[in-house]
């Protein structure tokens, strides 16, 4: 496999889910009773990706100390953000580390459970001559909040419209990306560019291709949401063991909060 290096959005306030994130970052909020990015670093690792990148900024010492776990310390790295760069900013901040590769960027404050390695063989092997990237997207129940995109018979993406009060269709952008260096190369000469849906998709129209998620996949932006992915089959996880970090972060005022919350329901 080509070597394919992964940057993690998970500096979002999430302030949607006040009050819960007042004291925990959106990226470390529990499914089940593990942090949302342990789950995503377990699905790149069984990827086979070993180079990760993980942007920080609300909550920095949080997400610091959970990254500085030993499960971590040789293959995942904090980048910090002293103020939000926007997506494509945050590509092109940290572009160094990712030419001439094949570049997996996600917004990591999703949850998001699918066959990984199937959508990295898509994108490496099966995708259409002459695309440059590969979108996972999903069917959505509630398309006016999402990203819909049209596509054509091979599965390139022939038009987008952002969060539009009458869209096209149901299938939608999961923010999970495979991207060709020919796209961070873009990213980096226009500055201008700071979000990747509104700045960067529609420029490569055409030569988008698109991988479809039949699992879950969820915004677990608003409470009622998060309290659905509680529900959702949890994947087994790749450390089940309890170090110092983890018995301190079950522990957390986040637990009892969800905890509360399911049984009001």
């Amino acid at each position: 496999m080509s070597e394919v290096r992964a940057l993690l959005l998970a500096a979002g306030l999430g302030t949607r889910l006040q009050p819960l994130t007042q004291t925990c970052p959106k990226c470390l909020v529990p499914i089940g009773s593990r942090p949302l990015l342990e789950n995503w670093l377990c699905s790149l690792y069984q990827c086979g990706i070993s180079v990760v990148w993980v942007n920080m900024h609300h909550h920095r010492e949080m997400v610091e100390a959970f990254l500085s776990r030993d499960l971590f310390s040789d293959w995942v790295h904090g980048v910090f953000e002293q103020s939000l760069l926007g997506t494509a900013g945050t590509l092109r901040h940290n572009a160094s580390h990712f030419s001439d590769t094949t570049t997996f960027l996600a917004h990591a404050d999703n949850w998001c459970q699918c066959d990984f390695k199937e959508f990295l063989h898509f994108h490496l092997h099966d995708r259409p001559k002459g695309t440059v990237m590969t979108m996972m997207t999903f069917r959505t129940q509630t398309p006016k909040s999402c990203g819909i995109v049209e596509i054509n018979r091979q599965g390139v993406v022939e038009d987008f419209v952002e969060k539009s009060a009458q869209p096209p269709g149901n299938l939608a952008n999961g923010a999970v990306y495979l991207l060709e260096p020919e796209v961070l190369e873009w990213v980096c000469e226009n500055p201008e560019a700071t979000d990747f849906s509104t700045d960067v998709i529609p420029t490569f129209l055409g030569r988008i291709a698109t991988w479809e998620n039949l699992g879950i996949h969820r915004d677990i932006g608003v409470l009622s949401s998060l309290m659905e992915a509680q529900r959702d089959p949890l994947p087994k996880p790749c450390w089940p063991e309890v170090d110092l970090w983890m018995k301190t972060y079950l522990e957390h005022p986040v637990h009892e909060y969800l905890a509360n919350t399911k049984r009001s329901q």
